[in-house]
């Protein structure tokens, strides 16, 4: 018993190590809010300095006062509240059609071979060269907004399931062909773990472009919106609220490009690999 307490107590515990802030805080959110502070720190020197003109690009001091009076009189409410519904709107119907579509075409070689020409043009068409068209048929109204911004989401989505499923590793599907596995089997346990990474990170791509249509929607025929809020303030010079609703689109496209990218890195597993 001596012995064995002796050598316990001799024993040597590894030191405990502490986890240092650079461990605890996210590498990815500690340089990007260095680079955005050091951005805002250089616009509002340089237009101190006289480097920049404040009748031009405002300065983060002019934006946060135009954020103030704004907010706190609720004038910018209605113009977020109706670009979010346009963006969300039109983006969960580009999801619904898309989605099932993208797997459809890229199931079916024949039936892709028949609509790939039409996804070519309208991917290398510019939406804003359909807007006039659009308004002709849904009107001025909210419906030509939805319809922009599914429109600028669709095509990319569609694309990025249709590579997905043309993805899936051939040796897995002929090792599933080989046990006469049924197609509904082979489809829930090889396709679609394949298209998974494929479509999350064309959801990534498809948001950023529905906001794209939410603002060029808004600027050509509409009367609230942040879009129209940038463009009204623009034509009166009032630098310091067009930098704000730039701000707010921008700030607003990289919460949501984090979010997706998070459930991005998780479902990157669901990729099959051959072993």
């Amino acid at each position: 018993m001596a012995v064995g307490a002796s050598s316990i107590a001799g024993r040597q515990h590894p030191p405990i190590r502490r986890r240092s802030w650079r461990g605890r805080v996210p590498e990815r959110l500690l340089f990007g809010v260095i680079g955005f502070v050091g951005v805002l720190l250089l616009w509002e020197a340089s237009v101190r300095l006289g480097l920049l003109k404040a009748s031009l690009v405002s300065s983060p001091s002019g934006v946060i006062n135009a954020a103030i009076i704004d907010f706190g009189s609720g004038a910018i409410q209605p113009h977020i509240e109706t670009s979010f519904l346009e963006w969300l709107v039109g983006f969960a119907v580009a999801l619904v059609i898309a989605i099932p579509l993208g797997f459809a075409l890229g199931s079916f070689r024949r039936l892709e071979f028949l609509v790939d020409p039409l996804l070519a043009a309208l991917y290398a068409t510019p939406t804003v060269a359909l807007v006039p068209l659009i308004i002709l048929l849904f009107g001025v109204g909210i419906q030509s907004k939805f319809a922009v911004v599914f429109l600028e989401a669709w095509v990319t989505l569609t694309v990025s399931t249709i590579n997905g499923v043309q993805s899936a590793d051939r040796r897995w599907l002929d090792i599933a062909r080989s046990f006469r596995a049924p197609k509904s089997l082979v489809f829930r346990s090889v396709t679609v773990p394949s298209s998974i990474p494929f479509i999350i990170t064309g959801i990534r791509i498809a948001a950023g472009r529905a906001l794209v249509g939410v603002v060029v929607a808004e600027f050509i025929a509409s009367n609230i919106g942040l879009g129209f809020y940038i463009s009204v303030n623009g034509s009166f010079l009032n630098a310091s609220r067009v930098m704000l609703g730039i701000l707010l689109i921008g700030g607003f496209g990289v919460f949501v490009g984090e979010l997706i990218r998070r459930v991005e890195r998780r479902f990157e597993a669901w990729r099959p690999a051959f072993n």
